[in-house]
C-alpha cells in the first residue's frame, strides 16, 4: 500500500532524509549515551512513529465501533539498553488517555488497537511493550 524511505548520513552523529525531501533531522547521540544532545535520535523517532500509529489504530477501531475519542492522546517511552546477547535492545512503554470512555470500554479498544497497530505487530515478540491507560 505504502512504502517510506529515508537514509542515513553519518549515524548518530549526522542526519536522516526522506526520499520525497519531507523530512530532514540532524541526529546526535543524548547525552545519557555519552553524545551532545544537539539533535533527534533514533529512540525519539521510533517513538514518534509508535505513538502516532497506535493512537491512529485507536482512532480507527474506534471509529467502527462508534465510540467519541475527543481527548485521547498517546505518548510512547522508547528505552534502550543493553541485551543479554552483548548487543542492544529496546523497550516500548505506551500511556493512553481516552478521558471521554468508561475505563471498561477504554481497555477493550487499546487491547482491539494493540491487534491492529503496525508497530504493535511489528514489535510483538521482538521487544517489551507496556501499554498503561490512564
Amino acid at each position: 500500500m505504502y512504502v517510506a524511505e529515508a537514509t542515513a548520513h553519518g549515524g548518530r552523529d549526522g542526519y536522516v532524509t526522506s526520499q520525497d525531501g519531507r523530512l530532514g533531522l540532524k541526529v546526535a547521540m543524548p547525552p545519557e549515551l555519552g553524545g551532545s544532545g544537539d539533535g533527534t535520535n533514533p529512540e525519539q523517532l521510533f517513538a514518534a512513529g509508535y505513538s502516532s500509529c497506535f493512537h491512529n489504530a485507536l482512532v480507527l477501531v474506534g471509529r467502527r465501533a462508534g465510540l467519541d475519542l475527543t481527548g485521547s492522546t498517546v505518548a510512547a517511552k522508547v528505552g534502550i539498553g543493553p541485551n543479554a546477547q552483548h548487543g542492544y535492545g529496546l523497550a516500548v512503554a505506551l500511556s493512553v488517555s481516552l478521558p471521554v470512555l468508561d475505563q471498561q470500554v477504554a481497555a477493550s479498544l487499546v487491547d482491539a488497537a494493540h491487534q491492529v497497530c503496525p508497530y504493535s505487530n511489528a514489535t510483538r515478540g521482538n521487544i517489551d511493550v507496556s501499554i498503561v491507560l490512564g
